[in-house]
């Protein structure tokens, strides 16, 4: 895992909603998570998104103990975003902080009876899309999370780009679409944002989702920092 510009990458959040980290996983990363999408070990469950309305296409939960990769990620990427967090919740007024540790915030998510690990891989095939959603799993919400692309653009797939739609108060909805090679990661919101306004800060709803897969097989990690009820 290559080590990001943090400072870089909380400019690109603040100013678009989200940001890219390039070349986060090497292909040989990405190839090996990939296959685990089939050994149904590693997973405590798979939904099947046409069932409940959330577009096409499917997706399994990791079970824990994670996969060590994952679990890195999972750790090693929570300190740097929860300062970023921090800074977020005090610029929209909002009391909760979040710990340092991820461990720490975890032991607030069980106690509160969230208990199930929420790192998952998505697949998508041909016409397959992901509507525009939020990742809320129980009372306690971590507010950023990211989402890995594991296959090749345009060798494995065609389409399926990652959207993000904001909304502000009393404007229409503003998208962005936002391109990623094999092993990018797009760090953004899970549910809303400060934006600087000329009366100071204020709260901006965000949703994503994928759009429709042309062709070819897309896989993706996601990687959310709270458990799930």
């Amino acid at each position: 895992m290559r080590a990001p510009d943090w400072q870089a990458l909380e400019d690109e959040l603040n100013q678009h909603g989200c940001a890219v980290v390039p070349g986060l996983l090497d292909a040989e990363t990405c190839a090996a998570l990939v296959a685990h999408y089939d050994e149904a070990a590693h997973f405590r469950s798979r939904v099947v998104m046409a069932r409940h309305g959330f577009g096409r296409g499917e997706y399994q939960y990791f079970s824990y103990p994670l996969p060590p990769v994952v679990a890195q990620l999972r750790q090693a990427l929570y300190l740097p975003l929860a300062a970023i967090a921090n800074r977020w919740q005090e610029q929209m007024g909002l009391e909760t902080r979040f710990p340092l540790e991820h461990a720490d915030f975890l032991a607030r998510c069980h106690v509160a009876g969230q208990v199930r690990p929420t790192p998952l891989l998505l697949r998508y095939r041909a016409g397959d899309y992901n509507c525009l959603h939020q990742d809320l799993y129980g009372e306690h919400v971590f507010p950023l999370q990211l989402a890995v692309l594991l296959s090749h653009p345009h060798d494995d797939f065609t389409g399926g780009e990652f959207v993000l739609t904001e909304q502000r108060p009393r404007m229409q909805s503003r998208a962005e679409v936002v391109p990623l090679a094999q092993g990018d990661a797009v760090i953004f919101p899970v549910f809303h944002r400060p934006v600087n306004g000329t009366r100071g800060s204020y709260r901006v709803q965000m949703r994503h989702g994928v759009s429709r897969l042309r062709s070819g097989l897309r896989h993706t990690l996601g990687i959310i920092f709270h458990d799930a009820s």
